[in-house]
Formats: C-alpha cells, structure tokens, sequence
C-alpha cells in the first residue's frame, strides 16, 4: 500500500494568508505613521485642505467643474468668541475635560438611538470630529471609526486643545461649498468671523450637524429654536 500524501494546498493557504497579513499589518503601520506625522505637523503648520474639504469640492464639480469652495483660514485669535463658546456649547461641552473621547455622550447617543430604531446621534466630540474631517470619508463603517479613535489619539497627545478648536473652526462644514469660520461669517452674515454675535455665533453652531440643509434657507423652527436653547448655554461654555 502506497503512503498517502497530505495535499499542499492547506499549507501554501496558510502561508499566504500569514504573508497577506504581514503585508497588511506593514501597510497600516506604514499609514498611521504617516498620519501621525501630519498630525504632528498641524503644530505649526496650518492645513490647506482636508479629506472633507477634497469629497466637497468633488461633489460640486460633478454638476460644475469650474466650482470652487468657499474658505480663508483666520488665526483663532480673529476668530469670535461668542463662535468659539456656541460651538462648544452645541457639539461638546466637556471639551478640555476629555482626552478626545467623551464617555457620558457616547452612551447618551446610544440611548437616544435605541429609542429612535436609527442612528441619528454618534457622540463625537470636537476632536474625533477633526480626525474625521482632515483625514477621513463621511461614510460610516466600523474601520472608519476605530481609524477614527486611533487619529483622535494622536491629535490629543501632539496638539493642545486651543490647536484642535482653532483647526477646528477653520475647516468644518458651514454649507454647500463653505468650510470654515471666516466664509461661514461672510456667506451668512457679510462680516467677519471676529465680529460675529451672540445669535450670529449660536445660529452657525445650530448648523453644524446638517450645514447643507442652511446653505440657502439658514431659518427654520428647528434652527430657530436651537439657535435660542444655545444662547443660555455659551455664558457656561469654557473655552481655551
């Protein structure tokens, strides 16, 4: 009787999924060195655009290939304070408490979601909200997020928090088009972001989380009120 021979088949699997993961595993440390050392540089450098900034200006070149987006970075002093406490009021109040990760809104934002069937609240603080916006895709996936906490890591560990709200101001989303504080206060209101007031300031921070929705309409009962619930929260806002 002949010795039966073991197919090679299994072995030469194994050893490619082990080569594939080394690769992959090399691939990702690779990436997030390159992240880290982007982040680093936000120390001194400002940015000139960003991940959210680039599918935006896409999005508008689909339907105009001559459109352009509406943004001017201004230095955080230039920036309202009346702005800075509104945001900080609107997206998170624990901001220079946390270390980019605010535990009591993640689970708030679980509750609210279960009751509602969909998920409608994620619990972001201001820093994850940065790392999505430089580096990241608004599409929601699971490797997005865990991407997501491992650069909100390194913002908080490289940059103080006066960095993250000043990057922060100047990047996010007021509009179709409008990217931070300064064209946000030009598109709105004619003036500029130093300038702005206290409604002027809770009315832009109302809009952060659909700033599409206002481009052309910024008032509706929606934003009305939460214009006003934000203007007896910014007297208790810290800020850096």
């Amino acid at each position: 009787m002949e010795p039966a021979v073991r197919p090679a088949r299994p072995r030469r699997f194994r050893r490619f999924l082990a080569r594939l993961l080394a690769v992959s595993t090399l691939a990702l440390a690779v990436y997030n060195g390159w992240i880290f050392w982007q982040v680093r540089r936000l120390r001194e450098h400002t940015p000139q655009t960003t991940a959210f900034m680039q599918e935006g200006l896409e999005r508008l070149r689909s339907s105009d290939h001559l459109a352009r987006l509406q943004h001017r970075w201004v230095p955080y002093d230039q920036i309202s304070e009346h702005l800075k406490r509104a945001v900080i009021a609107a997206e998170d109040q624990r901001f220079l408490d946390h270390d980019g990760f605010d535990v009591e809104a993640i689970q708030v934002a679980i509750e609210k979601n279960a009751q509602r069937g969909r998920i409608r609240h994620g619990g972001s603080t201001i820093s994850q909200q940065l790392a999505r916006n430089l580096f990241l895709s608004p599409r929601r996936t699971y490797a997005r997020k865990a991407q997501e906490a491992v650069i909100t890591m390194m913002i908080e560990h490289e940059l103080s928090k006066r960095r993250i709200l000043e990057i922060y101001l100047n990047v996010i989303e007021w509009g179709n088009g409008i990217y931070g504080a300064e064209a946000a206060a030009q598109h709105y209101y004619g003036e500029a972001a130093a300038d702005l007031e206290p409604e002027e300031a809770a009315r832009l921070a109302a809009m952060i989380p659909s700033p599409r929705s206002y481009t052309r309409n910024p008032s509706t009962p929606y934003l009305e009120q939460r214009t006003e619930s934000l203007l007896g929260q910014m007297d208790y806002a810290r800020i850096p």
